[in-house]
């Protein structure tokens, strides 16, 4: 059995990403930016993937500050060929995949009873099948190089169900949990971490429309022991800490960030 040495200079380096390449799949949006400062912060060089070049150029330009490598590289998610070229595209420019986050992510809400079967299918589609090709990419990178570290974005709503018409996201992020415990299951053996984080409710633009609503916005919140939504940027500590090496003996785990949601 193979366990690190801790002396004092691994213990100072637990958090450390330098020389790490993390690849994120939405990154040009709120949660998924955010996420990318945290990693380049502590030293991890960046690509950010989604479907409009444009959007992706405008993000990496803002992480010139943290002085790491970046790259971004426009696909579909849906496709399997264009997450198997992010991939390559990643390899080719930095050498490896280390991290993968999948923040890419869709929600629609209606009534369950009147619920759209297309719009059903658009939200099961992106937010489950788009994130096991996308892990089915890197895994098979992942394992080539010996081991990495997957952090697939869920959501509360895969627990705690809610009265404003959520029965594609919380099917899809119930999924999401399921398939990242299956993931660790199986790449355990190849020292690939698996493990998700599932926060609540983020204020980001695509949220506007709730927050906008004084009553709908109180649904949310009174839901919320802390009596608020989250903000983007608190999703990075727990980003940075399963991304690096002081979660390697961790794998399977859902970890909530969500102001208390789930407890109360």
């Amino acid at each position: 059995m193979k366990v690190r040495d801790y002396d004092t200079s691994t213990i100072k380096g637990l958090f450390g990403l330098e020389g790490k390449t993390a690849l994120i799949t939405g990154g040009s949006g709120s949660l998924g930016f955010a996420m990318a400062k945290g990693l380049a912060a502590y030293g991890a060089n960046i690509v950010l993937t989604g479907r409009t070049q444009k959007t992706l150029d405008d993000a990496i330009g803002k992480l010139g500050e943290f002085g790491v490598k970046t790259l971004a590289v426009s696909g579909d998610s849906l496709k399997e060929a264009d997450c198997e070229r992010v991939v390559k595209e990643t390899v080719s420019a930095l050498g490896s995949v280390d991290i993968l986050i999948t923040a890419a992510g869709l929600a629609r809400r209606f009534p369950a009873e009147e619920f759209p079967a297309e719009k059903f299918d658009e939200v099961i589609d992106t937010n489950i099948k788009g994130v096991f090709l996308i892990n089915k990419a890197v895994g098979q990178q992942m394992i080539k190089q010996g081991g990495g570290k997957v952090i697939n974005v869920s959501s509360v709503r895969a627990n705690n169900g809610h009265p404003l018409g959520y029965a594609a996201y919380a099917s899809s992020k119930g999924a999401i949990n399921a398939l990242t415990r299956q993931l660790s299951s199986e790449w355990a053996k190849y020292s690939i971490n698996v493990n998700a984080i599932a926060p609540t409710v983020v204020v980001t633009p695509l949220t506007k429309e709730v927050f906008d609503d004084p009553e709908k916005s109180k649904i949310f919140t009174d839901r919320i022991p802390f009596g608020r939504a989250a903000v983007a940027e608190e999703l990075i500590g727990t980003t940075v800490y399963l991304a690096s090496p002081a979660s390697d003996f961790i794998t399977g785990q859902i970890i909530y960030i969500d102001g208390g949601c789930v407890a109360g």
